[in-house]
Order: C-alpha cells, then sequence, then structure tokens
C-alpha cells in the first residue's frame, strides 16, 4: 500500500520543522541531540524508489544542513541512510519477504521489528552524522559516547512516535 505523494510530503516537511524548531533545542550535557527526522526514511512504504528516497535524503541534510550550519553533515548522513536503508529491510525481512500492502510500522510489523530496523538506521545515521561533524578519531570514545546516547534516545523518540502519532 504506497502511499501517496501529499502525505509524503507532508511527513517531510513536518519533521523537518520539528527537528528544526523542537528537537535542535533539545541537548542534555552535549551528548544527547535527538535526530527524529530519521523518522522520514523510517516510515517511507517498502516499495519506495530507491533513486527519488537518495534525491530525498540529499533534499532533506541539504535544508537541515543550511538552517544548523553544518556544511554537508547531514547531507552525507541522510543520503547514506537513504542508499542503505533497502539492504537493511532486506537483512531483517520476514522469511516470506514484506507484503506490500503494509508500512513499516509497529501496528503492522510488530515492536521487536520495528526496533530493530529503526535502531539500524539510526545507529548507522548517528555514527556518520557525528564522525563527520568532529571529522577526527582523537575524540573516539567520547564521540562513540555521543553517538550511543543520542541513538537510544532518538529510538525511544521515534518508537513513542508509533503509539501517540501512527496508531491505528
Amino acid at each position: 500500500m504506497s502511499k501517496g505523494p501529499i502525505p509524503i510530503i507532508i511527513q517531510f516537511v513536518v519533521l523537518v520543522l520539528l527537528q528544526l524548531l523542537l528537537f535542535n533545542n533539545i541537548r542534555f550535557s552535549g551528548f544527547i541531540n535527538p535526530y527524529v527526522y530519521v523518522l522520514f526514511f523510517i516510515l517511507l512504504p517498502f516499495d519506495f524508489s530507491g533513486s527519488l528516497m537518495l534525491v530525498l535524503g540529499l533534499a532533506m541534510g541539504l535544508i537541515l544542513d543550511l538552517f544548523m550550519g553544518t556544511p554537508g553533515v547531514h547531507s552525507l548522513a541522510t543520503v547514506l541512510i537513504a542508499f542503505v536503508r533497502p539492504g537493511v529491510l532486506n537483512l531483517i525481512a520476514p522469511h516470506d519477504g514484506y507484503d506490500l500492502n503494509t508500512l513499516p510500522r509497529v501496528s503492522q510489523m510488530g515492536l521487536i521489528w520495528f526496533v530493530k530496523y529503526a535502531a539500524i538506521i539510526i545507529v548507522i545515521h548517528h555514527l556518520v552524522l557525528f564522525y563527520a561533524e568532529v571529522f577526527s578519531f582523537s575524540h573516539f570514545f567520547f564521540t562513540l559516547l555521543k553517538v550511543f546516547l543520542s541513538s537510544v534516545f532518538t529510538l525511544v523518540f521515534i518508537v513513542l512516535s508509533q503509539f501517540f502519532v501512527f496508531r491505528k
């Protein structure tokens, strides 16, 4: 059940605005920075075009880089998760494959599957984002701690959104 273009565009705009206006202002001890805009890529339909996903990843990354003053960092991370998403979906696919009439949601795929899927995408995104931001391995463990804590915090927000925003 592929979503039409209007809901996808609305989801894109809403998540970018939430990130820029709300979640960019949440920082705990310099370690936790939630990046919930990743939810856009997590929630795209299973049969979504790979090339269109890359274009949307670049567009979202450029918008975030422009407003956050991070030249290329978000673009790199979003294009990468758009690129690896089909591989991640294949990695955790059910034995009988995906039913194209379902969407990647807790309500349709189950909590365990969704947490595994979202966690893999989030960790890949955060690893690339934070290490590209630092652009050095001199603070390797500090950055790794930041990746871990931010990933957990982002995952909690994304899973909670499934119960409050995207429920049946």
